[in-house]
């Protein structure tokens, strides 16, 4: 992912997959899933990580990843160990994929 500020479109996407896709589904309609499934801008990503929250002791120590996703006192720890489930666009075609991101403007108007 990178950031360009001050573009119209300041986030660009690039998914490689190095060949491992699998089904139906082509590189380029893996990317149109991850533009659908997450929200990439900069503020966005720092709130779904909730790391405005300083808690930075507990997540300096011992490795950032590999960690069980936790809540303490109510505060996030860990959270970019919680995965999010993607299996129902296993089974779909790259029309369907295709479609259900024209429905979405999720990301449309961030990601080239």
């Amino acid at each position: 992912t990178r950031v360009d500020i001050g573009v119209a479109k300041p986030l660009s996407l690039f998914v490689e997959t190095y060949g491992t896709e699998q089904g139906a589904l082509s590189a380029e309609d893996i990317t149109n899933v991850i533009k659908i499934a997450f929200d990439c801008r900069p503020g966005a990503i720092a709130m779904s990580l909730a790391l405005r929250e300083p808690k930075y002791q507990e997540t300096a120590a011992y490795c950032h990843f590999g960690r069980e996703a936790v809540t303490k006192d109510g505060k996030k720890f860990f959270e970019w160990e919680s995965a999010k489930d993607l299996s129902k666009y296993k089974s779909m075609t790259s029309a369907q994929v295709t479609a259900e991101l024209k429905d979405s403007n999720y990301l449309t108007k961030w990601v080239d």
